[in-house]
């Protein structure tokens, strides 16, 4: 089965971060995040000074090892969250996602090198001191940041829609079209997640560590865990019924379309620097669930200006199906 469409979509030039660049970028800000404390320690007090209210004069810590995780669990959660992220508005958008993770990067990174810069050489984390024009840098650095990253990042075109053809099906034969797709470094990283929080259980449980340093990473990495477990595997499912494309191993949370509440399906080539990256993605192409390169079932929900795409297999044998039902009256024959 072939296309009948011998025009390709305007897709743009990828954004600024392609899925190779941010996956990079990611891990080069945890590596900082979570590795600075520690290639200091030998100049840093057994406790760090970690929060200042109002003033230079430090009125919160942490041990170390805390203060090396937390900032990491708070950027990963944040990159995993951009997946999800907000529904543009209009049929042309800029991809947010390097609009969100830059600045983002510039503060966390900035605070952990004041939190370690005020707590160097000091014997006790009450003497650290943080100077308020620290503060105001970093501020102004992620500022500096998002404004580049605005003016660097392209603008995406909503692709038009196509058409697949529809199967030839006889009158009264029902059909169901089944695909499923699975990220196993998505699956490995809720693995690895689960496991951290199971231990920061363990730790607490035995009381080995101080519950306040511990609580937020075992909370970051049990959700961490859960979200990788959830969004690591898709399935799409064409019946009379219509479309149902659902998430993780129970098939929950779930989306649905009758066939009358699809305009158009089709098959189509998609990479992850076209959306945004991997996962539940949002950019001007429409909402695409990508948990590997190639081939996406892509439907037009009717009403909409964008589209709907699953990056599972055979999908044109599924478009095509879904074609077919489309253009059936209720009764099962097929419409005049």
């Amino acid at each position: 089965m072939t296309h009948g469409d011998d025009t390709k979509p305007d897709r743009g030039r990828p954004g600024l971060l392609g899925s190779a660049a941010t996956v990079t970028a990611v891990l080069a800000v945890l590596a900082v995040l979570a590795g600075l404390p520690w290639v200091a320690r030998g100049r840093l007090p057994d406790r760090l000074a970690t929060h200042w209210s109002g003033g230079d004069v430090p009125d919160g810590s942490m041990p170390l090892w805390a203060a090396s995780l937390f900032p990491a669990g708070v950027w990963l959660v944040v990159a995993l969250a951009v997946s999800a992220g907000w529904r543009p508005s209009r049929t042309t958008a800029r991809p947010w996602r390097a609009l969100a993770l830059v600045p983002t990067g510039v503060v966390l990174v900035g605070a952990q090198v004041s939190v370690v810069r005020a707590n160097l050489d000091r014997t006790d984390w009450h003497e650290a001191r943080q100077p308020v024009v620290g503060v105001a840098v970093v501020l102004a650095l992620a500022g500096i940041a998002g404004a580049v990253a605005w003016r660097l990042t392209p603008r995406t075109v909503t692709a038009p829609a196509a058409t697949t053809p529809a199967l030839d099906l006889p009158e009264g034969e029902r059909l169901v079209w089944f695909s499923r797709t699975a990220n196993p470094w998505l699956r490995l990283l809720a693995a690895v997640a689960g496991l951290i929080a199971a231990l920061a259980l363990v730790a607490l449980a035995v009381g080995l560590a101080d519950p306040a340093g511990l609580w937020p990473v075992c909370a970051v990495c049990a959700v961490t865990a859960l979200a990788g477990a959830v969004f690591s595997s898709v399935q799409a499912k064409v019946s009379e019924a219509g479309l149902e494309v659902s998430f993780g191993p129970l098939g929950w949370p779930a989306r649905r379309w009758t066939p009358a509440a699809i305009e158009s399906a089709r098959a189509e080539r998609r990479l992850p620097s076209q959306v945004g990256g991997w996962g539940y993605r949002l950019s001007g192409l429409g909402t695409t669930v990508m948990l590997r390169a190639g081939d996406c079932l892509v439907v037009r929900p009717r009403g909409r200006r964008t589209d709907f795409a699953v990056s599972v297999d055979d999908a044109e044998r599924g478009a095509a199906l879904l074609n077919a039902l489309r253009t059936r009256r209720p009764d099962g024959t097929a419409r005049g």
